[in-house]
C-alpha cells in the first residue's frame, strides 16, 4: 500500500523546478493588467474632474461679446462702420440653489466612483482567484487522468500476458481494451479543458495564452478556513453598497437641484463698453464702465416647477429602492457564500477516507489479480472507483479554495 501511495504523490504532485507562481503574485499581475481596473480608473477621473467643473459655478466669470457693423447706405458725415466690444464680469450672489446642489451631487458621484473602483478590484480579484484554482484544479484532474490511464496500461501488459499463455479468455482482453480506450478518449477530454483554462489564466494577465505555467500553490494545500463575518459589518465593507448609500443621497439633493431653476436669483457685476461715439462723425472711440445688480424672479411657468421635482422625487424613490434591492442581494449572497464554504469543507472531510479506501482496494485487486485470485473485472472495478473518487476529491477541494475566494469577495477582504 505503501509503494501505490508513494508512486501516486510522486505521479500527481507538480514538478518542483523552475519559478512557480503564487496566489498574490498573480493577482498583482491580473490587477496591473485588468482592463476593467482601467476603466474603473478612468470613470473615477471623470467624476473628480465633474466635481471641478461643479466646483466653478462658485467663482465669478468673465465674459465678452463684441460686434461690427457696416451701413450699406452712406450718410454724409457719419462714417459707415461701427464697432461695438462689451466687457462683463459676473458673480452669482444666489442661484436658487442650483450651484451648491450640483457641487454636492458630483462631490457625491466622486465618492460613489472611488467605491465602484474598489467594487472592480474585488472582482477582479475575484476573477483572478477563479483563473488560478481553475488551472490547479485541472492540472490535478490531467494528472488523474494520466495515471488512470498509466495503471489502465500496466494491467492491460498482464491481461495480454495471460491471454497469450492461455490462463484467461478473450473477453478479458476486450474489457480492458475497451476500458482503456474510455481512459484515453476522457484523457483528450481533460487535456483540451486543461488548455482552456491555461489560455484564460495567461490572458488574464496579459500574457501569450499558450506560455507554460508553474503554480506554486494546489488544491491539497490547506486554505485557511475564514471566519464568518457579521451581517452589519459585511454591509458596511462592501463598496457597493456604500456606492449605493451614496447615490441615494445624490439623488436626494436631486430634488432641490430641480427645483432650483424656479428660485429667486441675484448677482452682481461690473461691465463695460468700447465703442466709437454714436453718430460715428470722427471714428473715436470711448470706453464706459458700469456697475450693475440682476435680479431674476420666476413667475409662472405653466406647473413646469412641479413636474421637474415630481420627476426628480420619483428618481430617489427608485434609488431607494434599489439600495434595498443590494441590502436583500448582499444579504443572500452572505448566505449563500456561508453555505458553500461549510458544505464544501464538509465534502473535503467525506472524501478523505473513502478516496484511502479506494486505492488500498485497487492495490489489493491488482496484487490479487496478479496471484490469479479475482477476475479482471474486479480490478476494472477497483479503478474506476478510485478514479471517480480522486476526482470527487479534487473537485471538493476545488469548491472549497473557491467558495473560500468568493466569500472573501462578499465580506470585502
Amino acid at each position: 500500500m505503501r509503494k501505490f501511495l508513494g508512486l501516486l504523490l510522486v505521479t500527481l504532485l507538480p514538478a518542483g523546478a523552475g519559478a512557480q507562481t503564487t496566489l498574490a503574485e498573480y493577482r498583482r499581475a491580473v490587477e496591473a493588467y485588468s482592463w476593467q481596473l482601467r476603466i474603473s480608473r478612468s470613470l473615477s477621473e471623470e467624476a473628480r474632474e465633474r466635481m471641478g467643473l461643479a466646483w466653478t459655478g462658485y467663482l465669478p466669470r468673465l465674459s465678452a461679446n463684441g460686434d461690427f457693423t457696416y451701413a450699406l447706405r452712406h450718410r454724409d458725415g457719419i462714417k459707415s462702420w461701427s464697432f461695438a466690444v462689451l466687457p462683463e464680469l459676473v458673480q452669482v450672489i444666489y442661484g436658487g440653489g442650483a450651484v451648491q446642489a450640483a457641487y454636492r451631487q458630483s462631490a457625491l458621484g466622486y465618492d460613489a466612483a472611488l467605491c465602484d473602483e474598489e467594487f472592480s478590484r474585488l472582482d477582479v480579484r475575484y476573477a483572478a482567484d477563479y483563473a488560478y484554482w481553475n488551472l490547479a484544479a485541472l492540472g490535478e484532474y490531467l494528472a488523474s487522468r494520466q495515471e488512470y490511464v498509466r495503471i489502465i496500461r500496466s494491467l492491460k501488459e498482464v491481461v495480454d500476458w495471460r491471454f497469450k499463455e492461455g490462463y484467461i479468455a478473450k473477453s478479458d482482453v476486450l474489457m480492458i481494451d475497451a476500458r482503456l480506450s474510455e481512459a484515453e478518449y476522457q484523457l483528450i477530454t481533460v487535456e483540451q479543458n486543461y488548455a482552456v483554462a491555461l489560455h484564460n489564466f495567461n490572458i488574464l494577465r496579459g500574457y501569450d495564452g499558450m506560455h507554460e505555467e508553474t503554480l506554486a500553490q494546489s488544491v491539497w494545500d490547506s486554505v485557511p478556513m475564514p471566519a464568518r463575518m457579521p451581517f452589519g459589518q459585511v454591509l458596511a465593507a462592501r463598496p457597493d453598497y456604500a456606492a449605493a448609500q451614496l447615490r441615494t443621497e445624490a439623488s436626494r439633493i436631486g430634488v432641490e437641484a430641480a427645483k432650483a431653476p424656479f428660485n429667486p436669483q441675484l448677482s452682481v457685476g461690473v461691465g463695460g463698453a468700447w465703442q466709437p461715439l454714436n453718430p460715428n462723425y470722427t471714428g473715436k472711440t470711448q470706453l464706459d464702465g458700469s456697475l450693475f445688480v440682476r435680479v431674476s424672479v420666476p413667475i409662472f411657468h405653466g406647473g413646469e416647477r412641479r413636474r421637474a421635482a415630481g420627476a426628480a422625487r420619483a428618481r430617489y424613490r427608485q434609488q431607494e429602492w434599489s439600495e434595498a434591492a443590494l441590502h436583500d442581494a448582499v444579504l443572500r449572497e452572505e448566505l449563500n457564500g456561508w453555505t458553500a464554504v461549510t458544505e464544501s469543507r464538509t465534502q473535503i472531510e467525506a472524501t478523505a477516507e473513502s478516496l484511502r479506501i479506494a486505492g488500498e482496494n485497487l492495490e489489493i485487486s491488482t496484487y490479487s489479480y496478479n496471484e490469479g485470485l479475482v477476475t479482471v473485472l474486479d480490478v476494472l472495478q477497483a479503478q474506476l472507483n478510485w478514479i471517480q473518487l480522486y476526482t470527487n476529491s479534487i473537485t471538493a477541494r476545488y469548491d472549497y479554495a473557491l467558495a473560500v475566494a468568493a466569500y472573501e469577495r462578499i465580506t470585502a477582504r
